[in-house]
């Protein structure tokens, strides 16, 4: 049996400001960007001679931040070079970058559109100068607009965005006007996400100081509800939670592979590998991922092997959060079990109360399942 190809995803962690919401590894000490771009292409050709990804061909590469477009353009192409002159990418593979619409130009698009990327995400969040100014973005709602032309203009005809809802105070007619521009621009993919209010992040530190109050889970499933029926409205295809896509031909190739077992290699601080059934973490800090490289270690700070029923758990839960859901047959494959046995009373539960559809295929979340994903993930879990 052929094994699948894999993902390469390269994290790239600067960003000229932080955003107060974001708790992924980044900084703003862009001083380490040389040192660091010189340590990523040793590891890129460390990992090619060592460990699971020795004998790996890959179909994605996905470039993410940090905002990756705070680097120079040649630096950028040089990165891009040497991961497809050492790495084996198929024919066709989906070569993503995510951008900030204010650190992007005509000239840096056009060059990475040669360079081979083929697919662009640009982080707009929000086109209300308010909501912007509210999440400590750096770029205005205009920017965004010309951001998204410019990569038109450039070449790419698979361009995503991202949007934030459920910000306080957010009302549902500001929501609907949000999504309506959006569509009017006609990208490829739109990933909507929920505000979430993450642990020691500054912007959870003003919620908690009584600066804003958040908007309660009855007002947040309402906006996920509305903004799932207009995007099919608008014939986008709702795959995933979070993600919505024109056609199933341009759901993100790379993060539907997290999604389903798919092994990635990660370069770069913080980075994370998968090699089923291990998963690696390199350290989380740009000095100290540079200092490991140039002594010639390994960047990866831990490493866990994940048991069966781990494995089975993670299955449930990223399964349950796509709209294909879980496959039978290839659950009771990887696991050597019988799905619909060992989980008759819950699939017959959620299928009564119209979370889940299930058939003799497979199941799969209802919109409503969606919504209730982490209750419905956790009840089958229960059963393993």
């Amino acid at each position: 049996m052929t094994p699948a190809a894999a993902g390469i995803y390269i994290h790239i962690p600067f960003c000229i400001r932080k955003c107060p919401y974001c708790d992924f590894f980044s900084t703003s000490d862009l001083s380490l960007l040389s040192a660091f771009a010189d340590a990523l292409i040793a590891e890129v050709r460390m990992k090619k001679k060592q460990g699971a990804f020795a004998d790996a061909v890959f179909d994605s590469v996905y470039i993410g931040g940090g905002t990756p477009t705070v680097m120079d353009t040649r630096t950028l192409v040089r990165i891009m070079g040497v991961v497809a002159e050492t790495f084996p990418l198929l024919d066709g593979a989906e070569i993503t970058i995510e951008a900030n619409p204010a650190t992007i130009c005509k000239k840096q698009l056009e060059a990475l559109r040669s360079a081979g990327v083929n697919r662009i995400n640009i982080g707009m969040q929000s086109f209300d100068d308010g909501n912007l100014s509210f999440l400590g973005r750096i770029h205005t709602a205009d920017d965004a607009v010309q951001a998204y032309r410019m990569a038109e203009k450039s070449g790419f005809d698979n361009i995503g965005i991202d949007l934030m809802y459920g910000l306080p105070g957010q009302t549902s007619e500001n929501w609907q006007k949000e999504l309506e521009t959006a569509v009017f621009f006609e990208p490829a993919h739109i990933s909507c996400y929920m505000l979430t209010f993450e642990p020691d992040t500054p912007m959870d530190n003003a919620r908690k100081a009584g600066q804003f109050s958040a908007l309660d889970d009855g007002v947040q499933g309402e906006f996920f509800l509305m903004t799932s029926r207009l995007l099919a409205e608008k014939g986008y295809d709702h795959y995933e939670i979070s993600n919505f896509a024109r056609s199933r031909r341009l759901r993100s190739r790379h993060n539907t592979g997290y999604w389903n077992n798919r092994p990635y290699l990660g370069l770069g601080p913080a980075a994370h590998s998968y090699a089923p059934p291990v998963r690696e973490a390199n350290v989380r800090s740009v000095r100290r991922y540079t200092g490991r490289i140039h002594a010639g270690k390994s960047p990866v700070e831990t490493s866990e092997r994940l048991d069966v029923r781990q494995q089975m758990m993670e299955a449930l839960y990223l399964g349950l959060r796509q709209a294909d859901g879980i496959c039978y047959a290839v659950f009771n494959s990887r696991f050597h079990v019988d799905f619909r046995s060992m989980f008759s009373e819950v699939i017959a539960r959620f299928a009564e109360e119209k979370y889940i559809v299930a058939d003799a295929a497979g199941c799969r979340p209802t919109l409503l399942g969606m919504l209730m994903q982490e209750s419905l993930a956790e009840a089958f879990i229960e059963g393993i």
